[in-house]
């Protein structure tokens, strides 16, 4: 019986994939694979230390112009080279923004996080000599291993690859001693000072890692669309992002991941509303949260607890 339920996520995860490449096409399911990451790394951060994140967007960016300027400047890196160096670059902000966050809680953060994401973007318009400015720039196809990655099915095993490498690694990090004291910082940062636990130190971690997980997955991004402009990375992405988290449900990594999933696929189908795309997605939003208080996975666990008795 462990053993189906251990392999049973995966047949599922196999199948919506293969559902939505023919849907909506492979280029859909690479996207949805880089978001997926996003949430994941997003949920260490809010669902397991409970520190809100409104600007994860701009670590997107951040990663997704280091993987394209890498591709420029230092091709020898190749596609996880670069992908290594957008995930640190992103985690040294995130540093940088989870040390001033230490005196901030609640709302503030997720200002001080918003304001985060408006000054990367207008860092990457003045920075127009190295990144193309208002206009973007095109990202080169990456190389791994010496092959070039230029269409979307090789794309895709890279994103898959890279994906379910970073979601094997947060669910190892959630079982972990650190998954511990990031939840203990979420119920009480009082209790865990008095059993030992530096909240600072925790609370900055939790910050990088959710960062190198976003800034990664900004070099995916980078690679799958193939050009990059500020305009990708806005405000409302940041939204969405949290939106996956919580629909998902919060400290869940399958939660993550089903949040993304709901939340990439309803955007895509709503597209050809234009104008009413985004009422009508963000009054299903509500409704789900109201109808599933402890987001997806939160009902689908209540579900098989009445299922089984």
């Amino acid at each position: 019986m462990k053993a189906v339920r251990r392999v049973l996520p995966w047949v599922l995860a196999a199948g919506a994939l293969w559902f939505i490449k023919g849907s909506l096409g492979l280029f859909v399911v690479n996207l949805l694979l880089v978001y997926v990451m996003v949430a994941v790394g997003l949920n260490l951060l809010m669902g397991f230390t409970g520190q809100i994140s409104a600007g994860h967007a701009g670590f997107l960016a951040v990663g997704a112009y280091v993987a394209a300027l890498m591709g420029v400047h230092a091709p020898g890196l190749g596609a996880l080279g670069a992908l290594a160096a957008a995930g640190a670059a992103s985690a040294v902000l995130g540093v940088a923004i989870g040390l001033p966050a230490l005196r901030l809680s609640g709302f503030y953060i997720a200002m001080a996080t918003l304001a985060f994401g408006v000054v990367v973007t207008e860092a990457i318009l003045q920075a127009d000599v190295w990144t193309g400015g208002a206009d973007g720039m095109y990202v080169l196809a990456p190389t791994l291993f010496g092959v070039e990655i230029g269409s979307d099915a090789r794309k895709f095993w890279l994103v898959l690859g890279v994906t379910a490498l970073s979601v094997w690694a947060a669910a190892n990090l959630a079982r972990s001693r650190v998954g511990r004291a990031f939840l203990a910082l979420k119920e009480s940062e009082v209790a865990t000072e008095t059993l030992g636990i530096s909240t600072a130190a925790y609370r900055t971690l939790a910050f990088a890692v959710s960062a190198f997980y976003t800034g990664v997955a900004g070099g995916l991004f980078a690679y799958v669309v193939s050009y990059i402009s500020p305009d990708a990375f806005s405000i409302e992405l940041s939204i969405d992002f949290v939106a996956m988290v919580i629909l998902g449900g919060m400290g869940s990594i399958t939660g993550s991941i089903l949040g993304a999933v709901v939340l990439t696929v309803l955007n895509q189908y709503l597209a050809v509303l234009h104008d009413f795309r985004a009422l009508i997605f963000g009054l299903a939003v509500i409704v789900c949260m109201i109808l599933m208080p402890g987001g997806i996975a939160g009902a689908a666990r209540a579900a098989l607890e009445r299922f089984r008795g």
